[in-house]
């Protein structure tokens, strides 16, 4: 039997940081252009805004279930969601523009239609910037024979959907795609990796979970039974009491850990 391994999809595959940051910059930059607002400053002020009021709303604590951050939320819809997404739809609306207009007020800046406006620009430079880290496509393209391959990700399914709509060459290489937001219930739960064992109908003694996150990717795997692989590429330090099984910077260096059947039958 295959071995399978599930790939986280967030700053694993799809730089996510790095698109954010791309669209804050780029967002801040018009700011800048347009109102005359330092861009820097207004960045600093939007990120910290959209924390403290993504943290005030009553769906904090659903999308901490589910695994939305309060950045995913400055360009999510989670229109016509799975269950339990209906109140978080209500206010993301409200949520993105207040956002970025507590952050011009932070600046002292009293101007409503300049947030409304920088609400949709931001959306619209988000949906511009996907970025996938460059040995991604390469490592998957090795392993899609050699094992079954399966998308483990966090998030809504609108959100994470469009992520893979916009870098359409992901998909393919996956023989499943499994979002926390239809599942019910997100990383670290040992319950979606149980689910993920089953639709792949892998062993658990043969597979493996690559991710970037400790707090999720590496204690759910850790509870599930599975091997787990810690993607560090930016040399982070260590979560305290959470021990990966492998820790490794780079994709390249998960290929020599899964094994390869096709060389055991030649």
């Amino acid at each position: 039997m295959k071995p399978a391994v599930f790939f986280d999809l967030d700053d694993t595959i799809l730089w996510d940081a790095k698109s954010i940051q791309l669209a804050f910059d780029r967002t801040c930059a018009f700011a800048a252009d347009t109102y005359g607002i330092e861009a820097d400053r207004l960045e600093k002020a939007v990120r910290s805004a959209a924390k403290k009021r993504y943290s005030s709303y009553e769906t904090y604590e659903f999308t901490q279930k589910i695994g939305i951050n309060p950045f995913e939320g400055l360009w999510g819809a989670f229109e016509d969601e799975e269950e339990g997404f209906a109140e978080l739809a209500v206010i993301i609306k409200e949520y993105q523009l207040h956002a970025w207009n507590d952050g011009l007020l932070a600046l002292g800046i009293d101007d409503h239609k300049a947030a409304e406006t920088l609400a949709a620009r931001f959306i619209e430079e988000r949906k511009k910037a996907p970025v996938l880290f460059e040995d991604a496509l390469e490592v998957l393209a090795e392993l899609q024979d050699r094992a079954v391959l399966v998308l483990l990700t966090n998030g809504s399914p609108q959100l994470q959907q469009t992520k893979l709509t916009i870098t359409p060459e992901i998909t393919p290489y996956f023989d499943h795609v499994i979002i926390s937001g239809a599942f019910g219930k997100g990383k670290p739960d040992a319950e979606i990796f149980e689910y993920a064992l089953d639709v792949s109908k892998a062993e658990r003694k043969n597979t493996w979970m690559v991710g970037d996150n400790p707090k999720t990717d590496i204690l759910g795997a850790n509870r599930a039974g599975i091997t787990s692989v810690w993607l560090n590429r930016f040399g982070k330090e260590k979560d305290s009491g959470i021990e990966a099984d492998h820790t490794i910077k780079d994709l390249h260096a998960l290929l020599p850990l899964i094994p390869n059947e096709q060389n055991k039958s030649r």
